[in-house]
């Protein structure tokens, strides 16, 4: 087999690194990294984030995308929606001099882009937003009336099958955003489903939900939303964990929020009544006094995350490839 189809083809088992030893990129929310088991998105997976308008789906892909690009890795975002906000991407740390983005005209154009993409090695994270925005050619060509049904799923199906090995080999995360849709006439079971058929829930080793809680107001004024993630399907670890996080609009997920939530979870933080303690410090009286204080003392917020990623058995992957080999922080 291996004079027929080369080194690798075949091989024992034993022989390859433990399966278990994911490489991963940390979503940038701890609550999350901690719900998928494994500290963040796993290599080489693809992944699908579906929930309801402003779920927070186009934010946390932002910040995968963000956190990849501080380690060192090259990021494509395929804008198949055309609305890529750019001023908030940058306000959630992303560097959009160096983001790779594509905006097709036609669905079979944006997965063989994608399908490009991973081929070449060079990229490690892809996000397509969204697959609900795929719109197959012969749809786009036809009249509005026309019926095409299961053009997308077959697009998809077709895509999947064929970047599934090089998404593998090459180690980078393709993420998919979708939609969710009601199903009609359902008497009973769910009553939502998501767009392009079934084969990106087959080929998706991750899949995310995430639905929107209520709004985050400062007196009268909304400036955020509270957000749920069930981890619906996890290949790497085990599946139906739940995340809760914060989204403040115009600055991301609230990092420091998760901190004291999964602090006071994990009793790392003790809560005693209305305050919050670390050890014999104490970090304010009511959630919003905490988190404002772990926002003025950053140097005590790495310490907090530091013990609560031990304290969940979740270590944080290295900034960069410099700090990795080194074990210490790079130079400016």
């Amino acid at each position: 087999i291996r004079r027929q189809y080369g080194d690798g083809a075949i091989m024992r088992l034993g022989e390859r690194p433990p399966a278990m030893d994911v490489e991963v990129i940390p979503t940038g929310v701890l609550s999350l990294d901690i719900a998928l088991g494994v500290g963040g998105m796993p290599r080489g997976r693809v992944v699908e984030i579906y929930g309801s308008e402003g779920s927070g789906k186009t934010t946390l892909a932002l910040q995968l995308l963000a956190e990849a690009q501080r380690r060192g890795g090259t990021v494509a975002f395929i804008d198949a929606e055309h609305a890529l906000p750019r001023e908030y991407a940058e306000a959630l740390g992303l560097d959009t001099e160096q983001l790779l983005v594509s905006q097709p005209d036609t669905g079979e154009q944006a997965m063989e882009i994608v399908d490009a993409l991973v081929r070449s090695g060079a990229v490690d994270m892809i996000v397509v937003d969204s697959v609900a925005a795929l719109v197959p050619q012969a749809e786009l060509e036809g009249d509005m009336g026309d019926s095409h049904v299961g053009l997308q799923a077959r697009l998809m199906s077709q895509a999947l099958r064929k970047i599934a090995g090089s998404v593998s080999n090459t180690r980078c995360i393709v993420i998919f955003i979708n939609q969710v849709r009601e199903k009609i006439g359902v008497m009973f079971g769910p009553t939502e489903t998501t767009p392009g058929g079934r084969a990106l829930k087959f080929w998706a080793s991750v899949r995310v939900e995430l639905r929107r809680g209520e709004w985050i107001k400062k007196g009268t004024e909304i400036i955020g939303v509270h957000t749920f993630a069930r981890i619906v399907k996890n290949k790497v670890a085990p599946p139906f964990r739940r995340a809760e996080f914060d989204i403040i609009y115009g600055k991301g997920v609230s990092r420091e929020g998760c901190l004291v939530d999964e602090g006071v979870r994990l009793r790392v933080i003790e809560k005693s009544g209305s305050w919050y303690n670390y050890g014999e410090q104490r970090l304010g009286q009511g959630r919003d006094s905490a988190v404002q204080y772990l926002v003025e003392n950053p140097a005590l917020a790495d310490e907090i995350e530091e013990k609560i990623r031990a304290a969940a058995q979740v270590v944080q992957p290295p900034a960069t490839a410099e700090e990795e080999a080194t074990g210490v922080e790079p130079a400016e």
